[in-house]
């Protein structure tokens, strides 16, 4: 089942592997993507579905240096390069929209003020270019603000099918801001965008159905993570997590997206399952960083009827021709993780196709 063709929105996918959104901070200091980044994506473009790193929707939710952006007009270009040589390669490629949230520091976003939920700071010290600093209190966007900054998330959605991009995946995942508004610990609300379940759901709804209206449902998918208590999140309630995001679910569910991908330590758990059937449509589904997924849990998960296609993150880094190599059950390159968040081509583009 993993090697067979799987619907996606308008897509046809030729296996049901998808390459995981992953940081790689190779886009230089303009968010720029370049020949680098074109290389490195065509030669991924196997996998079922690639969706892109992280990209960020306006100067203010950048979160990392060195993140590529889909703001600029020089940045959309850049991308038209990489979605360009993808597509000629075969492939078929989403472009992930996150705006960083509170994960991120001034000196990452121009001097922009950081923005969240919130005014709560995430207890711990942040990258910049100046070196290691406590992550700032970040400004709470105000009622009125709101409506805004889904805008630029629209903006940007739109930009990225003006870069070919097949469609996007909104990022509200991972401690980011979409994901900030979910949890009860970032987002301390007192307006109808905080406090239940329904309120803390709010934003992501109003933000998928801002995005599906401009570009339609069949380019857009979301990608969540439930009790992935990472970057300063705790959603450690059960019984609030299971409702907040069955709301979310629930609500987002009668748009027919193209897919919901989900980040989550058992996906085959309670939760994840019933997620899923309440979302009833293509289901996708990532084991998160604590364990590299093999080939045997990815065809177990599809096998088992678990997830449509499942998410891959370090094997895809290593293994441009991944698909191949668990097809035919070749040896595998291992990821050289001290290159993850480094500059260049090492461990980027020089990883080898099978030779054979």
């Amino acid at each position: 089942m993993l090697f067979s063709p799987l619907t996606l929105g308008e897509l046809e996918l030729p296996n049901r592997l998808v390459m995981a959104p992953l940081t790689r901070l190779r886009a230089g200091e303009k968010g720029i993507p370049g020949p680098l980044l074109v290389e490195h994506y065509r030669q991924r473009a196997s996998l079922g579905l690639i969706v892109s790193e992280g990209t960020y929707p306006t100067p203010a939710g950048q979160a990392y240096p060195g993140q590529p952006g889909i703001v600029t007009q020089e940045q959309v270009a850049g991308w038209k390069k990489v979605t360009a040589a993808v597509h000629a390669e075969g492939g078929r490629m989403f472009a992930q929209i996150m705006h960083g949230g509170r994960v991120s520091h001034s000196d990452i976003t121009g001097g922009l003020p950081i923005v969240a939920p919130s005014a709560v700071a995430i207890d711990g010290v942040v990258r910049t270019p100046a070196g290691k600093q406590p992550y700032p209190v970040p400004h709470a966007l105000t009622t009125d603000e709101l409506p805004m900054v889904i805008q630029e998330i629209v903006n940007a959605s739109l930009n990225a099918i003006e870069a070919g991009f097949d469609g996007v995946e909104l990022h509200s995942a991972n401690g980011y801001l979409l994901h900030e508004f979910l949890a009860p610990n970032s987002n301390v609300r007192t307006d109808s965008y905080g406090g239940s379940p329904e309120n803390r759901a709010r934003f992501v709804i109003e933000t998928v159905n801002a995005v599906v209206a401009a570009l339609g449902a069949n380019r857009v998918g979301l990608r969540i993570s439930p009790e992935h208590n990472v970057q300063g999140i705790a959603e450690t309630d059960a019984a609030d997590v299971r409702a907040t995001y069955e709301v979310l679910v629930d609500s987002i569910a009668p748009l027919n997206l193209a897919y919901l991908s989900i980040l989550h330590h058992e996906p085959t758990g309670e939760l994840v399952q019933d997620l899923r059937a309440r979302f009833g449509g293509t289901f996708l589904v990532n084991t998160g960083f604590g364990v590299i997924t093999t080939r045997e849990e990815a065809e177990s998960l599809v096998d088992g009827g678990h997830a449509d296609a499942v998410v891959v993150g370090r094997p895809a880094i290593a293994n441009p021709d991944l698909a191949r190599r668990w097809k035919e059950s070749l040896p595998l390159n291992e990821p050289d993780a001290s290159t993850f968040y480094a500059e260049g081509a090492t461990g980027y583009t020089d990883y080898p196709v099978y030779q054979g």
